[in-house]
């Protein structure tokens, strides 16, 4: 049996993944120090012959990407992953017009000075552990999106949380609790409104006070699902900054259940759990300002998000 069918190319894109970049800054004795992974993605038309016939005319190798990263870090400075992204698309989309847009990604690996003698070295550092800095730049033709979050942002409360209310059938198992422990690892992405970042952000301050203000609420807020504190952190963020225009959550429940001591002879009132890696509950959602326009290129190729 012969095969007549026909194929065509479909969306694509390439460039170069995690880049290791550090820029040290050292025009003071008291050192500053910016690490990220970056990655560089471009797409466009003109470079269907790359894939069908393996004309490389207008494949910008990945590796002059990756020199490009370095090459900008040295020139212009990092600042923020935001601003340092904005200006690689820019370049690569503008300096080889072929390109009809591009994703720009950045991890932002913090480090927090050491102190000695009760005062902060100025050129000795330790790896911070309070979640890793995200930042996505979306080029799509004349368009620009976007996106600044967090990572592996892994916080608990103790007690303010409920779980109750639940429908039950014959599989069901789980007990009601007025009083649990509440944990989750946070990764969230807020968009900025395109007349924001055409205006001007201050995108390390304001990416500060987001954090800030949802980390404040998961810890004030009497949680009677996790769904809940999702939704109030995403509205506290977007009520506080003016130029947010959606953030969306990927918030896995970090399970801590109460250990039996009974058969010790023990009580145990909600002091002594056993943390459960996994199966988990996995909450997502996004909180969206009421009248902003859709944008479903700044959420080109980001996964793990609705």
């Amino acid at each position: 049996m012969t095969d007549t069918s026909s194929v065509h190319l479909g969306p694509n894109q390439y460039g170069k993944a995690e880049v290791r970049l550090v820029r040290v800054t050292r025009d003071t004795d008291r050192h500053e120090i910016e690490d990220l992974t970056i990655t560089t993605q471009l797409r466009g038309a003109a470079l269907a012959d790359s894939y069908t016939s393996g004309d490389n005319a207008k494949v910008l190798a990945t590796d002059t990407q990756k020199n490009t990263v370095y090459a900008f870090a040295r020139e212009h400075g990092v600042h923020s992953p935001e601003e340092f992204l904005l200006r690689l698309g820019r370049h690569f989309t503008t300096a080889f017009d072929w390109y009809e847009g591009a994703t720009l990604t950045a991890d932002q690996h913090g480090w927090a000075r050491i102190p000695v003698d009760g005062r902060d070295h100025d050129h000795a550092f330790v790896r911070a552990g309070s979640g890793t800095r995200t930042a996505v730049v979306q080029v799509d033709g004349d368009d620009v999106h976007v996106l600044a979050g967090v990572t592996d942002l892994t916080v608990l409360k103790s007690t303010g949380s409920e779980f109750h209310g639940f429908p039950r059938d014959r599989y069901t198992t789980l007990a009601e609790t007025d009083d649990r422990i509440l944990a989750t690892s946070v990764t969230a992405r807020w968009r900025y409104l395109p007349e924001a970042v055409e205006a001007g952000i201050d995108w390390n301050a304001t990416h500060a006070g987001v954090l800030e203000r949802t980390l404040a609420t998961f810890a004030d807020l009497h949680s009677y699902a996790l769904q809940q504190t999702l939704f109030a952190m995403g509205r506290a963020a977007i009520e506080a900054f003016p130029e947010i225009a959606e953030v969306r959550f990927s918030m896995p429940n970090k399970h801590h259940f109460l250990v039996d001591l009974a058969p010790f002879g023990l009580d145990n009132p909600n002091e002594v759990f056993y943390a459960a890696d996994r199966p988990y509950g996995l909450i997502s959602g996004s909180v969206v300002r009421d009248g902003v326009a859709e944008a479903p290129a700044a959420w080109t190729s980001v996964p793990g998000f609705v």
